[in-house]
């Protein structure tokens, strides 16, 4: 597809943008859930056809807020049903009918991996080449065979609330990131 854009995926250990968000409480984690929804519907509207879809490595430990942030963005892209964990599925598709038209959402749990080859075995390699947005939590079980996400998400205890340290690795991820 020559008319879609390449991801430009830069040095694992060198992320394109960084930013720190603090969630004291749950009314923030989905504020923020609100205003990555609206960087992605941007990002889509700015690409249209051409959006080359987007890989969101959620990490924190449990009970952190992931699958909350998760729950948040899909309302705010238009999602009225129930949102489920993938803890047992492992993944959940959303079908999203949008005012830009039609987006996949593919939320993933690999927390019950025992082994990376687990993720192989899986066939889900398929989701992450249609443009949809995949959102995976506990990403490290897959070890390297995720390849670098677009963004990642890491949630981690602060007080009494979270702190979210975001870092974008590619150029899509740095232009969500920036609009958040």
């Amino acid at each position: 597809m020559p008319d879609t854009p390449a991801r430009s995926i830069a040095n694992p250990l060198a992320s394109l943008l960084k930013r720190r968000f603090d969630l004291p409480d749950e009314d923030a984690t989905l504020a923020f859930g609100g205003r990555f929804a609206l960087a992605l519907a941007h990002i889509k509207r700015t690409l249209g056809e051409r959006f080359p879809g987007l890989q969101v490595q959620l990490i924190g430990d449990l009970g952190a807020g992931k699958t909350t942030l998760v729950r948040a963005t899909l309302r705010a892209l238009g999602h009225a049903g129930r949102v489920r964990s993938p803890t047992y599925t492992l993944v959940e598709p959303y079908s999203l009918a949008t005012d830009l038209g039609p987006l996949d959402v593919y939320h993933f749990d690999l927390y019950r991996f025992v082994d990376p080859a687990e993720w192989a075995d899986a066939g889900f390699r398929e989701y992450f080449d249609t443009g949809a947005i995949c959102l995976v939590e506990w990403p490290q079980k897959a070890g390297g065979l995720l390849g670098v996400p677009d963004l990642e998400f890491t949630l981690e205890p602060e007080g009494e609330g979270r702190v979210l340290i975001a870092r974008a690795f590619s150029e899509t991820g740095k232009t969500c990131l920036e609009s958040c």
